[in-house]
């Protein structure tokens, strides 16, 4: 499997094939539509795409986690982590992808 990485300007270019916008507003548009997606993430909002998954921002508890060179115990302070749950489809589709 290669280690082909899908670009901005991939997603703008595709925009640009398939709905006949110009350039640079597929570019404005992908770029407006990552923008709302991040402000909503970073206002503590779910993101829910059909058929895509689902991104969440999650609170980690303050712990304390241990430095695996030395053993020392170091704190670990709270945090917010971004995840992402696939759909079932989008799990489906990938799955399908590995076989053959």
């Amino acid at each position: 499997m290669g280690e082909k990485t899908l670009t901005r300007m991939d997603l703008s270019e595709s925009v640009f094939r398939e709905v006949g916008l110009s350039r640079n507003e597929s570019a404005e548009l992908v770029e407006t539509v990552l923008q709302r997606i991040s402000d909503a993430l970073v206002e503590g909002e779910q993101v829910k795409i059909s058929s895509f998954g689902t991104f969440s921002v999650r609170e980690k508890a303050a712990r304390v986690g241990r430095n695996p060179k030395t053993g020392e115990e170091v704190p670990i302070q709270p945090r917010r982590v971004l995840t992402f749950r696939p759909s079932h489809l989008m799990k489906d589709r990938v799955a399908a992808g590995n076989k053959g």
